[in-house]
Parts: structure tokens; C-alpha cells; sequence
């Protein structure tokens, strides 16, 4: 399962930079997100500049680690598209775009399993997904400034403070869990196809359909 830590920092999420400076073109992107495709098709588009990469399975295929098939995608990105990537590579989605923040131009940034725990203990309740100024002002106010303090409290806690619902979604983020998943192809087919509705449609599921 994507959403809890297995010891497989498996997900990568990635932003590409061209070389000389800016976002690929839309072309550029286009290959970029081929080139992931090589490796798995658990590919999901974050335009303009980035994608989220589920490659357990190529990991096992390519008989690599997390680290060494992240500089393989680097090095072709680079030779082949004249883009650099910064990939931050964790268990989870979540984790991923955490460890992307501190991810330099051109490097990895990994966050394993064991080490979950130590990577959250200090980032600012912000950095969790899901909370936003209003929420983490609130945390704050009680002094729950920093993710290791969020996952320290106990869950009723949190529920009094947000409710139940953001309360436990709180403390299974604070804890590294997340129970999204990468969603192949889901953002790539709606920059790469297109459909022109006879009036306003705001259903996402006849969106969907539709492309």
C-alpha cells in the first residue's frame, strides 16, 4: 500500500528545470513524462514542471536502489532533453513532495522508512498537506508548531481542536502515513486532450469521461 511507510521509499516526485533556466515547453514536458514512462507507468503529470513516479516495480526490474535509479533518470533527462531534476523519493506521496523541497538542482533527496520520524519531527505544521494558514494559526495557538509536536498529541486532542475528520487526517500525516496513491496518466491526459463542451461543464466525472 502507498499510503504507509513499508521500508521501500518507492515514490519519487520530481521538477524538472531546463538547463539554461525556466519550465520545459510543452514538448519538452511531453518527453519527460515518456522518458518516466520507460521505467514504470505509474507516471502522474503535476504540470507545468513536475511528475510523481511510483517505481517500486522498476526497482526490482532494474535491479536498483531508489538512489541509483533516481541518477539514471537524471543523467537521460539531461542527455536527452537538456533538463535537470531535482527528485525527492520517499514511501508515500506525500512523503515525496516533502523530501522534493529539500531536494537541490541536479541531487536526491531520500527519506527511508526508519527515518520517517526524524525527517517530520521539525518541519512547521504547514508543511503537512492538507494544512493551510487558518489551520496551522489554530496548532499553533496551542502550541503545535512543528509536525514531531502534532504527532505527539494525542488524537483526541486534534480532534477537539479541527474536528474529527482533519483531526485524524492530521495525526496520520504527522505519523508519515498518507493514504493517497500516484494516479497514472491522470493529469497528462487532461493537458494532452481536449474537448469543447456545448456549455459550462462542471461535473469532473463527465470530464473525465469525455477525455
Amino acid at each position: 500500500m502507498t499510503g504507509v511507510p513499508d521500508g521501500r521509499p518507492g515514490v519519487l516526485c520530481l521538477r524538472f528545470r531546463a538547463v539554461g533556466g525556466g519550465s520545459p515547453d510543452a514538448a519538452g514536458y511531453a518527453g519527460l513524462l515518456a522518458l518516466l514512462g520507460s521505467f514504470t507507468p505509474v507516471v502522474e503529470a503535476t504540470p507545468p514542471d513536475g511528475a510523481l513516479a511510483d517505481v517500486r516495480g522498476a526497482l526490482r526490474y532494474f535491479g536498483r536502489d531508489v538512489r541509483g535509479l533516481a541518477s539514471v533518470i537524471r543523467v537521460r533527462a539531461l542527455a536527452l532533453h537538456g533538463v535537470d531534476c531535482a527528485i525527492g523519493a520517499a514511501p508515500n506521496p506525500m512523503l515525496a513532495r516533502m523530501a522534493l523541497r529539500q531536494a537541490a538542482p541536479g541531487t536526491t533527496f531520500v527519506v527511508p522508512a526508519d527515518g520517517v520520524a526524524a525527517f517530520l519531527a521539525d518541519r512547521p505544521a504547514a508543511a503537512l498537506d492538507g494544512v493551510g494558514a487558518a489551520t496551522a494559526r489554530t496548532l499553533c495557538g496551542y502550541g503545535l508548531d512543528s509536525v514531531g509536536r502534532i504527532a505527539a498529541a494525542p488524537l483526541g486532542t486534534l480532534q477537539r481542536i479541527t474536528g474529527t475528520r482533519t483531526g485524524r487526517d492530521l495525526w496520520e500525516r504527522a505519523h508519515g502515513v498518507d493514504r493517497t496513491a500516484v494516479r497514472p496518466n491522470a493529469a497528462a491526459r487532461s493537458v494532452a486532450a481536449e474537448r469543447t463542451f456545448p456549455r459550462d461543464e462542471l461535473d469532473p466525472e463527465r470530464q473525465r469521461r469525455a477525455l
